[in-house]
């Protein structure tokens, strides 16, 4: 008869007569379970284990230093992590080296079993099996039938005692190193209790970096939040009120006795050492909320990208797509807070590759002075008031930061666009960026907005030979009423601001960029110009554009507007003044400018031809004095050969002579419009840069025009022929033109405007329009 004693482990056989030995065995075992033993002829055990949780893998090919059979692994145990404590190892070396006599119910009698039947005694193997049977499980652990039966011939034993021995060793084994891991997880385990209670200490009273004050305010109900941010705006206003007061009346009139600057509500809230336009930030500093919102972005952004139609469906001129705004709304919840009254939604989506790495294409999008210099034409001022958030490894996966921005259009009859927002990046894949923006004016309730950036980005995703693919996802709200009603229907249509703009001008600016960085200059342009005389011209026209646009959109310089007329007709002419004091790159003096937009029944295409070609300059330029001739022209890419930097001579001039004026043109052109700069430029200047000199000297005056596509399905306005005819046979076959024109009227800062300086000014550009219209024969 055998009885079979179960462990954590495994199971020790035994052969017995009445369960005396297995009593015993039971009762030392601190992980035995109680069996009902029943007289059975006692097959070859076989041994099972069943851990409770699948630990990490470990290997049974000990190495050879193992000594009491742990070996290497066994050195680092601590003997007061085990566990159980000397009764549970004195049953595991038992198991393993002591045996009972006649070790298996084969080798007895089947007649005996009666309670007179004499009880097996209790022995240990000798010494020597002991140590011959450890090395025997070092070299190899799972022996098989031949190397027992080896054993047992060599050690005097049977064939079951080796193969039970070798059992109970292996189960003791996998029991230590159990124990040994959980105690290590329990140790863990400890630790990471400890720590969660120290951040939940550190969370409930977070402590100020600068000032070492209290960070937050604690537990505060939310009116009384509100109360105290009012008060402090409030106290903030009166203390700039009596600095008002001091100066102007020569009294010193105190606010309230304390110091304002260090209020306890500044110190529970904070305040950022940067002035972004005088924006106060304090309600911004909750970065829990705003990390929140970031995140939130995100998921939007990256569910957009995801979903195809109901949500998206191709937008009408076929190169984007649209957002179904009813879809929107059932799929999503805004994250910014409900749509303002008179605010309409544009929203797109287009996918293109770029001609730049997803790293660079990141850098740019992070930098702000970097990003206002990529989207010329779009974005007219740009800078980051916080960084909330930082990558400690200088990388800028999980930055997240606080920027402003002026969105611009343009045209003299679309107002900016100013954007407080958030901007997050995230590292999701090998190669593969998301950044995404979602405006935080909302949390501002008394500042006014005009426009709403809902969560909006690009996933950029590297290709081979330096390409990327961006997928682009542009998602705003504008306040229709700031809107002309000229404008309307290009806003709405999205290419006032959606995403096919931005990524065609993200394509245009890096092919440009990849093709004046290279060291090779193609066969067409001239081979006098050094690389480094391409770059600096290359620099020159940049800014040129940039001055364009903000002449356009009268940003970036103090604009003081001049009243003619009806303000609010489009036909009027738009005319601004400014006194510049002769900073770096612009002339000293009184400058005037005039701006106008106009609608053609013309092509943009046919029109940017006929505006930049020097032949047919003389038609429409009023201060040409005779035909022009190219002296230098600069592709800035391969897609369009009308993206160019041309240098142009007045053929009047027998040759270029230190008093003679060049015109420096930049003409740039993509699916979503057409930009044509210009400015007159000293000879001796233009030499100066061709040479590689420093161009930021160099003072310009530009002038030019953007041309857009409209969008009024053959529609003009009241004194544009309204209703015109078809010229090229499409169902919209027109165009809007802004033209853009500076003036130095005195060269002294200090001069007076003249009314015969406005007039001439605006009898120039109402010339110059007068005489586009008569070459396409549309009067």
């Amino acid at each position: 008869m055998m009885t079979t004693t179960t462990t954590l482990g495994g199971s020790v056989g035994s052969s017995g007569g009445g369960g005396g030995v297995s009593s015993r065995m039971v009762a030392e075992s601190p992980y035995s379970c109680t069996m009902t033993t029943r007289p059975q002829r006692a097959d070859p055990p076989v041994v099972q284990t069943r851990p409770m949780f699948n630990p990490p893998p470990f290997s049974l090919a000990l190495k050879p230093k193992m000594e009491g059979g742990l070996g290497a692994l066994g050195e680092s145990f601590d003997p007061g992590l085990i566990g159980r404590g000397s009764r549970e190892d004195g049953y595991e070396s038992r198991s393993g080296s002591e045996n009972v006599e006649g070790a298996s119910g084969d080798d007895q009698d089947p007649t005996a079993g009666t309670k007179s039947s004499k009880r097996k005694k209790y022995h240990r193997h000798t010494p020597y099996q002991i140590q011959e049977l450890e090395s025997a499980f070092k070299e190899n652990p799972h022996p098989d039938e031949k190397a027992r039966l080896e054993l047992s011939r060599r050690l005097n034993l049977e064939n079951k005692q080796v193969k039970f021995w070798f059992q109970n060793r292996r189960t003791q084994m996998k029991t230590q190193l159990e124990r040994h891991e959980n105690a290590i997880l329990k140790q863990e385990n400890d630790k990471l209790r400890i720590e969660n209670i120290a951040m939940k200490e550190a969370i409930s009273s977070p402590m100020c970096n600068q000032c070492g004050g209290q960070a937050i305010l604690g537990e505060v109900h939310v009116e009384e939040h509100h109360l105290r941010l009012e008060n402090t705006r409030l106290r903030d206003e009166l203390n700039r009120i009596c600095v008002l007061a001091n100066k102007f009346l020569g009294k010193p009139i105190s606010p309230f006795s304390g110091s304002m600057g260090n209020t306890d509500l500044e110190l529970a809230v904070g305040r950022s050492n940067f002035d972004a336009w005088n924006v106060p930030n304090n309600d911004y500093d909750n970065r829990s909320m705003v990390m929140d919102l970031g995140f939130t972005a995100m998921n939007e952004l990256l569910k957009l990208a995801e979903i195809g139609e109901p949500l998206w469906h191709r937008s009408v001129d076929g190169n984007g797509e649209a957002l179904n705004i009813e879809e929107y709304d059932r799929t999503f919840r805004c994250c910014i807070g409900m749509r303002p009254p008179n605010f309409i939604t544009e929203a797109t989506r287009t996918t293109g590759t770029v001609l730049l790495n997803s790293m660079a294409i990141v850098e740019t999008l992070m930098d702000a002075n970097r990003w206002a210099e990529m989207f010329t034409g779009i974005v007219g001022r740009a800078s980051v008031i916080d960084v909330i958030s930082s990558n400690p490894s200088g990388s800028r996966d999980g930055s997240l930061q606080l920027m402003h921005a002026e969105l611009q259009i343009l045209s003299p009859l679309a107002p900016l666009h100013n954007v407080k927002f958030l901007r997050f990046c995230k590292h999701h894949a090998e190669g593969v960026w998301a950044i995404v923006d979602v405006s935080v004016d909302g949390s501002q309730p008394h500042e006014f907005q005009s426009c709403r950036m809902l969560p909006s980005g690009c996933i950029v995703q590297d290709l081979q030979n330096g390409y990327s693919k961006v997928l682009w996802i542009q998602h705003m709200e504008y306040d229709e009423s700031m809107v002309h009603n000229f404008l309307k229907p290009l806003i709405r249509s999205g290419v006032g601001l959606g995403a096919q703009r931005w990524l065609a001008t993200l394509q245009r600016q890096c092919e440009c960029l990849a093709v004046i960085m290279s060291p090779s200059i193609p066969s067409a342009e001239s081979s006098v110009i050094s690389p480094g005389g391409r770059r600096s011209i290359v620099q020159l026209a940049q800014r040129m554009t940039r001055s364009f646009c903000a002449v356009v959109c009268a940003n970036m310089y103090r604009w003081d507007p001049i009243q003619t007329g009806n303000g609010n007709d489009p036909a009027a002419v738009r005319l601004s003044m400014r006194k510049s004091q002769g900073e770096p790159g612009e002339p000293p003096g009184v400058v005037l400018s005039a701006t106008k937009t106009i609608w053609l029944p013309i092509t943009r295409l046919r029109l940017f031809d006929f505006l930049r070609s020097e032949e047919t300059r003389n038609q429409w330029d009023v201060l040409s004095n005779g035909a022009l001739q190219q002296m230098i022209h600069i592709s800035k890419g391969q897609t369009d050969p009308a993206n160019r930097i041309s240098i142009y001579r007045n053929t009047a001039s027998a040759s270029v002579n230190q008093n003679s004026m060049l015109m420096l043109q930049e003409s740039c052109t993509d699916v979503s419009g057409s930009i044509i700069t210009y400015a007159s430029v000293g000879a001796q200047e233009m030499t100066l840069v061709m040479n590689g000199g420093d161009s930021s000297c160099v003072a310009l005056l530009p002038s030019g025009f953007s041309i857009v596509s409209d969008c009024f399905n053959n529609t003009g306005w009241l004194d544009d022929s309204k209703g015109a005819p078809s010229i090229e046979g499409n169902d919209s076959n027109g165009s809007l033109l802004t033209v853009g024109f500076q003036m130095l009227v005195s060269s002294s800062p200090g001069a007076k405007l003249t009314l015969e300086s406005v007039e001439t000014v605006n009898a120039l550009i109402s010339r110059m329009v007068l005489d586009i219209k008569a070459a396409f024969l549309c009067n």
